[in-house]
């Protein structure tokens, strides 16, 4: 299926529509990010922790979204969404990420019926608000929509008018997979920051480089050497 691309609706096309509910799976920060580690060494839990933050902060300020949900195990992300004003859903022990998609959705679906739904990667810590509204304005007018990310074969947002749809997949070869069940792929101008999910050290330059979120700045501040070097890039 060919990508959509698009800058936003059409001049006058304002119509007053339901906000959107966003879940975040997160992982536990123990187990997060370990392709990270040869040039985070331990930060690399925190700097999970931070991605989650900045990414959740993001959201938050978006003003189409509504309800956010944060589907995690870890003790302190949980904690910490509640802070943020999100709620959380609960997560088994040994739920993969598939499942945890699935029980973000379900508390989503549960709290607000009638809100279309985005399943958003909860590692996008240069992520503004005005580019996940641009894509959630532009996602409405499709039954299920998801977005590459800059691999080109994993995701990093799904989204559904309707919360059954919802296939929760992520990781390598989402985009086949999301493409073959029919979900049509949004490719809009000025979004890099929803397509930059950090998992390798080359991520992390290029959002080092676009300019990242309070919190993982902040993490990257502390180090002795604060600012990874283009030489880490893949």
């Amino acid at each position: 299926m060919t990508p959509l691309v698009d800058t936003g609706p059409a001049p006058g096309d304002v119509r007053p529509a339901a906000a959107w509910s966003v879940v975040l799976p997160v992982e536990s920060f123990e187990y997060a990010k370990p392709d990270l580690a040869a040039v985070a060494g331990y930060h690399r839990r925190e700097l999970a922790h931070a991605f989650f933050l900045d990414t959740l902060r993001a959201v938050r300020a978006t003003a189409c979204v509504g309800l956010v949900v944060v589907a995690t195990r870890d003790p302190l992300a949980a904690r910490q969404a509640r802070t943020l004003g999100a709620v959380t859903g609960h997560v088994p022990p040994r739920a993969d990420v598939r499942e945890t998609v699935r029980r973000g959705v379900a508390t989503a679906a549960g709290l607000v019926p009638a809100a279309p739904v985005c399943v958003l990667a909860a590692d996008l810590p240069t992520l503004r608000p005005s580019e996940l509204h641009q894509v959630l304005t532009v996602a409405r007018m499709h039954p299920r929509t998801f977005v590459p990310d800059r691999s080109g074969r994993g995701v990093t947002a799904l989204t559904s008018g309707c919360p059954r749809a919802v296939d929760p997949a992520f990781g390598s070869g989402a985009c086949g997979q999301q493409r073959r069940g029919g979900a049509l792929e949004l490719t809009c101008r000025g979004t890099v920051g929803l397509r930059l999910d950090v998992d390798a050290p080359g991520d992390l330059v290029t959002a080092h480089l676009r300019g990242l979120g309070p919190f993982t700045r902040g993490i990257l501040g502390t180090w002795v050497h604060p600012s990874p070097t283009p030489a880490t890039a893949r």
